[in-house]
């Protein structure tokens, strides 16, 4: 193994036995043969290749099942392959199902012990940083009560702390980082950072598209089992964000669509096969694009009062149409509105909302003293929203509704919740925290320090 290779995985498979019945695995012991055999084989993992080099910084990402954790609980030790070998070069400290290596029965200081011993440090290292792992993880007095008493989070703050403060020439973190409240996610993060800039290897499982952009080095894209492509963070989260958004009728052909684009490296797309306008220019990965997968599966229509909305839709201000935003740039939203019953003072909204529902955001087309007096009946409306893009990297959520004067006043005369949705791609270069990008433009000025007089 080249010593600038921290990670080496070569034919890597793993295949369980299924059984159909509980007995079944008994018969399997007694009654072994070529000829009956009492199971069904899942094969977690297929042939996975691929080498992490020292102080690279690699995500795994895939849809549920997918083999993420499988592939990592083997390269820790603690699965072993059907086929294939998973080589490690230096001391690894990882943090994967909560409650791994961890005795339910111990005292969390106790667990410390065991697990610091476990990775190889002895009694005086454990001593020198016990302080250390317990003020991260920062539990208490219930640092001496048994841990099978501890929530969730506090189990995942406990094995988080031990195992970055082992020195680790490589990390290994699953998605349990996603248990933790926000603050606590936010020094882990700063501590994976800390330690990555140290030289160290950092290899981890992660849903947040933005999460693998900002740190990552590359990415994988594991699906069924299957390694379907590696390179940049950007260009495997868009053939992450593809494949989990298309119906299960496309998803065999995205998968080798996938596969056949990264057989070739990383080269500019064009918009994505088979919805690919011809006469329009290809496109760099930096553009936005149209996601035809991308579709809500929430919508709500209110009764209609009179008026029906139509073909909602993003557009770029050019008029193509989009649904996979670049944070900063200028869009469209726009619906058509069809009138069966003639009303009077209407106005149209919009609002967007985040994945939990939380509404960031909207508009109205006039104030009530600037409403449309009257809309007869047969005709419609094409309704548009400029605005410019200032959200932070993920999936967004949009309204659309008609108000009318219905005798007692504002009504709804239709409304559409979640009737279209888009996601806004990651951006390393991102200053701006938390969902609203308020375009805050930082300064910082070094003062000379003043010294005191007589001195």
């Amino acid at each position: 193994m080249c010593s600038d290779v921290a990670i080496t995985v070569r034919n890597l498979s793993k295949v369980f036995p299924i059984y159909d019945k509980p007995h079944h695995r008994f018969l399997q012991m007694v009654m072994p043969g070529p000829k009956q055999r009492w199971y069904r084989e899942f094969h977690a993992l297929k042939d996975i290749n691929f080498d992490v080099r020292r102080g690279e910084t690699v995500g795994i990402v895939g849809r549920n099942g997918s083999g993420k954790s499988t592939l990592l609980q083997i390269i820790c030790g603690t699965l072993a392959p059907t086929r294939g070998d998973a080589k490690v070069n230096g001391r690894i400290a990882a943090l994967l199902e909560l409650g791994t290596g961890f005795n339910p029965e111990f005292t969390g200081r106790e667990n410390v012990i065991l697990n610091a011993t476990v990775l190889g440090l002895d009694k005086s290292e454990i001593d020198a940083r016990f302080d250390a792992i317990a003020a991260f993880a920062d539990i208490g007095e219930f640092i001496d009560q048994p841990v099978k008493n501890y929530s969730s989070g506090m189990y995942v703050r406990l094995a988080f702390a031990v195992a970055i403060n082992v020195d680790p020439d490589i990390l290994i973190v699953d998605e349990a980082l996603s248990v933790g409240d926000e603050a606590f996610q936010r020094k882990c993060f700063a501590r994976i950072n800390a330690i990555r800039d140290n030289g160290a290897t950092v290899l981890f499982v992660s849903h947040s598209a933005g999460t693998v952009v900002e740190l990552c080095d590359r990415a994988i894209l594991l699906d069924r089992g299957e390694q379907l492509v590696e390179g940049t963070p950007k260009y495997v989260v868009s053939r992450y964000h593809k494949l989990l958004y298309a119906p299960e009728s496309r998803a065999r052909e995205i998968r080798e669509q996938i596969r056949a684009e990264g057989c070739g490296g990383e080269p500019v797309l064009g918009e994505d096969a088979g919805t690919r306008d011809e006469s329009l220019p290809a496109r760099t990965v930096d553009d936005e694009y149209f996601d035809p997968y991308l579709v809500p599966k929430s919508t709500i229509q209110y009764v209609s009062k009179g008026a029906t909305i139509h073909d909602a839709m993003l557009t770029t201000l050019a008029g193509r149409r989009v649904n996979v935003l670049h944070a900063g740039r200028e869009y469209v939203y726009s619906y058509r509105a069809d009138f069966a019953r003639s009303l009077c003072r209407v106005r149209f909204g919009m609002l967007i909302k985040s994945i939990t529902g939380l509404e960031l955001g909207g508009a109205i087309s006039a104030t009530p003293n600037e409403a449309i007096e009257v809309v007869d009946a047969g005709c419609s409306a094409r309704v548009r929203f400029r605005f410019r893009c200032l959200l932070a990297p993920g999936v967004y959520f949009l309204n659309a509704g008609v108000v009318a004067d219905l005798g007692e006043g504002d009504d709804f005369v239709d409304r559409h919740i979640d009737v279209a949705m888009f996601r806004v791609m990651p951006d390393s270069s991102r200053l701006a925290t938390a969902l609203v990008d308020f375009d805050v433009k930082p300064s910082v000025d070094l003062l000379r320090r003043v010294q005191a007089a007589g001195t």
